[in-house]
């Protein structure tokens, strides 16, 4: 016999991030928010879910967000062992020579691995970037070709990159979809790394530096990534920020001036805080049900959730809700542990219905052959 049940949604923690980008169910039923960014994407880190955009995928000078792209390298470098944080690295005249933004390395300094990633996290130095670039591949233009490999790698379809800094040239550009899933592979593959991006400040050869995120230094969540400006791109940012357990990922471009960047970027992410919540639905493991079992050593098995169910929706469409459960009954021994049992269905406003396999939480063996033939034998005597 199938069965059929109804749940109101309980609410429990979050999933593990994903890479597909969509956008959230039920969306246009939130109120547009008027953006001055001329390219901007808001997504949901838990689901991906793209919560505002704007010129998403319009291809873009990245000035100094492209040392995201850079850091990520080097994360890598130190987890694999070809990098330590307590090595040295010499400053060539190439490093400190380097326009705009630096660290104030000198022309032949031993500079220290660690010293050099709050260089270009926290002071933007475009010297300390090519150190680190020449010092993994042993000029920036073989590093390049290698952010461009890492890039591919990532899922950043529409990038390309021909130095470590973000420095204009033609050639060197991205999206902001796409440095947004830079962004969520950074904080997903080096969580152990990631608390440089929200050091307030650095001082090297006696020079201190304040951290260029403007968002550090307002209570609302911040804890990353990157700013960045060109003439001809203006003011933009990478930012992360947590909330309560919930992470938003934002990027933008296109905006005056500083104030402008440091405003819009905290008006957007309370925009996403405010207009949409994520609920996990349905916790793998979760026990949903106790279905009856025939002809087994135990007379009724748990029935789980195969996998997690996270969303991220309106608020306004929290209400609706709805996980509903299907599967036969009973379900005849011997059972195995995770067999499927049936469905989980959840719906909501907006929302094309998402299944999910409902599965037996535990073995249940079958009765020996006497004791088969004895419940067979009471289920018929019942019958008549």
């Amino acid at each position: 016999m199938k069965k059929w049940i109804l749940y109101i949604l309980c609410l429990l923690p979050f999933a593990s991030p994903v890479l597909a980008q969509e956008i959230a169910p039920g969306a246009s039923e939130v109120p547009p928010l008027e953006i001055a960014a001329k390219q901007a994407v808001l997504v949901e880190a838990a689901t991906n879910n793209v919560l505002l955009a704007r010129n998403a995928d319009e291809r873009m000078p990245t000035s100094s967000m492209s040392k995201v792209l850079t850091m990520y390298l080097v994360f890598e470098a130190l987890r694999d062992g070809k990098l330590r944080l307590d090595q040295t690295l010499p400053v060539s005249k190439n490093a400190w020579k380097q326009p705009g933004s630096r660290m104030f390395l000198n022309e032949g300094e031993q500079a220290k691995v660690e010293d050099l990633i709050r260089g270009v996290v926290v002071q933007s130095g475009n010297d300390a970037a090519i150190v680190l670039a020449e010092g993994l591949s042993g000029s920036e233009a073989a590093f390049a070709e290698a952010m461009n490999a890492k890039a591919a790698r990532l899922g950043m379809t529409n990038s390309h990159f021909t130095n470590a800094t973000g420095l204009p040239d033609p050639g060197h550009y991205s999206t902001a979809r796409d440095l947004a899933v830079l962004a969520l592979s950074m904080i997903r593959d080096f969580p152990d790394d990631y608390h440089y991006y929200s050091e307030i400040e650095f001082t090297h050869n006696g020079i201190k530096q304040g951290n260029r995120n403007p968002l550090l230094y307002r209570n609302i969540g911040a804890d990353g990534l990157k700013t960045g400006h060109a003439e001809e791109a203006g003011y933009g940012m990478i930012a992360s920020s947590l909330r309560d357990g919930r992470r938003l990922i934002l990027v933008l471009n296109g905006l005056k001036n500083m104030q402008e960047r440091a405003d819009e970027s905290a008006k957007i992410l309370e925009f996403g805080y405010r207009e949409y919540g994520l609920y996990r639905v349905v916790k793998q493991g979760q026990t949903m049900a106790e279905a009856p079992v025939w002809l087994g050593k135990q007379t009724s098995v748990p029935l789980v959730a195969g996998k997690d169910v996270v969303l991220t929706l309106p608020r306004k469409l929290r209400d609706g809700l709805r996980v509903a459960l299907s599967y036969s009954q009973p379900m005849e021994a011997p059972i195995a542990k995770d067999q499927t049992a049936g469905l989980i269905t959840v719906t909501a406003p907006g929302l094309n219905p998402i299944e999910t396999p409902l599965v037996a939480g535990a073995d249940v063996p079958r009765l020996c052959f006497f004791a088969r033939f004895w419940a067979k034998l009471k289920w018929l005597i019942g019958k008549t």
